[in-house]
């Protein structure tokens, strides 16, 4: 089996029935309890912003950009996700994405959702925000006003640290139940190594985007609501 799914949107066949089927109870049961915590997230204003925030990624995950000869890569979304909405909301929104995907645009296999879902909107989301939180509140420590590159390098980062961990849930995966004849050392090396290129790019769209809305309606940005700190613009 040649590694042709470095771009993270798993075919069906890659890993067995067995962890599919795993994956997919966590998936459903990790959604569930997003969606109940998602109502403290959302309000009048975050409502539409999730919406949008789901549309974008969407669109931007249908374009791909080259990493490596043979190689494409494109968008994730989970940190940019929860950084503007919440990490619950942002899961759900990239669930919902990947479904889309899978269902109408054959991106992705039905089979794999379960595990697909598991990397990016849930383990991308949840890395990429822990990431964003920890780096905000060092970043706090030193003035209660925070710099449009200090943000937009939180963001980088986020993303960068999000992409990877997704990456690394798809090598635990194979490793429990993968259904290829590639070892698992040159899976994770591969897998690692083209990620971090892929996390490069999706910091750099995460940090633009994400300065965007600050500069414009910060009040709209989740990390700086619940944070409650000014961002000069």
């Amino acid at each position: 089996m040649a590694i042709q799914y470095v771009a993270m949107h798993m075919s069906d066949g890659i890993v067995n029935a067995p962890t599919s089927l795993v994956f997919g109870v966590i998936a459903v049961v990790a959604l569930g309890y997003c969606a109940i915590r998602a109502r403290a997230e959302l309000d009048e204003r975050a409502v539409p912003l999730a919406g949008l925030v789901a549309a974008f990624i969407f669109a931007v995950q249908m374009v791909n950009f080259p990493i490596l000869p043979g190689v494409s890569g494109h968008l994730l979304g989970g940190a940019l996700a929860a950084i503007l909405v919440g990490p619950y909301t942002g899961a759900l929104s990239i669930a919902i994405v990947l479904v889309v995907q899978s269902l109408l645009f054959a991106d992705g296999g039905v089979s794999a959702l379960g595990t697909n879902i598991t990397n990016m909107a849930l383990i991308g989301v949840a890395a990429g925000y822990l990431t964003a939180v920890l780096l905000y509140r060092l970043a706090q420590r030193r003035t209660q006003q925070i710099s449009m590159p200090v943000l937009g390098t939180v963001a980088f980062v986020s993303a960068l640290v999000g992409t990877v961990c997704a990456a690394m849930g798809f090598v635990v995966e194979y490793a429990i139940g993968g259904a290829g004849s590639t070892g698992l050392g040159a899976v994770s090396a591969y897998m690692f190594g083209t990620h971090l290129l892929i996390g490069a790019g999706e910091g750099v769209i995460t940090a633009l985007t994400v300065t965007a809305v600050a500069r414009t309606r910060p009040d709209l940005v989740y990390l700086l609501r619940t944070t409650k700190t000014e961002v000069a613009v």
